[in-house]
């Protein structure tokens, strides 16, 4: 049965009454006797007295033998006294041990965590409050590791993501100064296009940091999602022509209107569609689609691509995260930053995103939701 803290609270001080109640009681019955004996000793000496003869011996006998009763009370209640007093401290040593050592572990690991050390860990076998608590402090450690090694691995990715454009960079200035390269359109097209991607990195580090920490407005009204669809296929065609991947849109002709910020959703789905082209290999095709379901519209974008793993699937929102982290953004790693965005920007919209796949190269499907406008 378990019982929480502050029945074991109740119960502890309880115990340690009644354990000091019985000590009590225990001790005085054994002390008593000897009490009792040790000061009516004398009473044999004062009823042969003078008292005795005086013909006042039967009250100055009662009188006395009553003190001297009292006198054997008291003393033997004062050593049940101390040693029920004794064996309660004791009670309590443990019972208080018992409560505290959890609270001082969980002091000594927050302090380590502290100092920077997330792989503290408490013990948290108890059914109590107590347990409760330390189960919700090692998933907070286990928390603050998981965002400690993506802080880590964010620096590693941008250092990486700006390394390469910048290599580039330089390497072609230098050969326009060291005459190695021809001062051609080609040359000069080659350094704009690494500046381009310099710059699109840049400007989603600030999206990502503007949507993670909420410092953005939704000009919340009903879009009709069919129109946005078709502005985003608009969009990417030329990407997806390049590539010789088809977009296809199956969006049923009486779907409502759905509660959104248009700029804001057409950049989930320009971000959902430009991750599926960026993960279909050429032939292959992607769908976006569209049902109602109950209270809100449920849209998919579907492709035939590479597939996610199902280990993976629970972390492909995350921040920087990639599926290989043997391949580069350019070569079609990716770098999680889009779908982080989209995560946010759809939470915010009050709906939900997920993501779904059969396993390696079985493809993948994006769900997310919006309320109906």
């Amino acid at each position: 049965m378990k019982l929480n803290l502050g029945t074991k609270l109740f119960l502890s001080y309880l115990l340690v009454l009644l354990v000091g109640a019985v000590v009590l009681v225990a001790v005085a019955q054994v002390s008593l006797p000897g009490a009792y004996g040790r000061h009516m000793g004398g009473m044999d000496e004062t009823m042969s007295g003078p008292m005795m003869q005086g013909g006042h011996g039967p009250f100055m006998s009662e009188k006395t033998s009553f003190a001297s009763f009292r006198a054997g009370f008291f003393e033997a209640l004062a050593w049940a006294a101390l040693a029920a007093l004794g064996v309660a401290l004791l009670v309590s040593l443990f019972v208080s041990r018992s409560l505290v050592a959890p609270l001082k572990e969980m002091t000594r690991a927050s302090r380590r965590m502290a100092e920077g050390h997330y792989n503290e860990r408490v013990r948290s076998g108890r059914g109590d409050e107590l347990g409760q608590l330390a189960e919700s402090f090692n998933t907070l450690a286990e928390k603050l590791e998981q965002v400690e090694t993506m802080r880590r691995r964010l620096i590693g990715d941008v250092a990486h993501e700006m390394r390469t454009p910048l290599t580039a960079i330089k390497g072609s200035m230098e050969g326009l100064v060291d005459g190695i390269l021809p001062a051609s359109p080609e040359t000069f097209e080659q350094v704009a296009a690494e500046t381009e991607r310099l710059s699109r990195l840049v400007d989603d580090l600030q999206e990502l940091s503007r949507v993670e920490s909420g410092a953005f407005t939704l000009d919340l009204q009903p879009v009709s999602l069919p129109d946005l669809a078709e502005t985003a296929r608009r969009r990417l065609s030329a990407p997806y022509a390049a590539k010789g991947v088809s977009l296809t849109l199956d969006l049923p002709p009486d779907l409502p209107p759905v509660r959104a910020d248009t700029d804001r959703l057409l950049q989930v789905l320009t971000n959902l569609l430009g991750n599926a082209l960026q993960y279909t290999p050429t032939g292959g095709r992607v769908t976006l689609s569209a049902e109602k379901r109950s209270r809100e519209v449920l849209i998919r974008v579907t492709d035939t691509g590479i597939g996610i793993p199902a280990e993976h699937l629970p972390h492909i929102f995350d921040r920087f995260y990639r599926v290989d982290r043997s391949r580069s953004r350019q070569s079609g790693g990716g770098s999680g930053i889009g779908l982080t965005i989209c995560k946010h920007l759809v939470e915010a919209h009050g709906g939900r995103i997920w993501a779904e796949s059969a396993g390696e190269g079985q493809g993948s499907t994006f769900f997310f939701t919006l309320p109906v406008g």
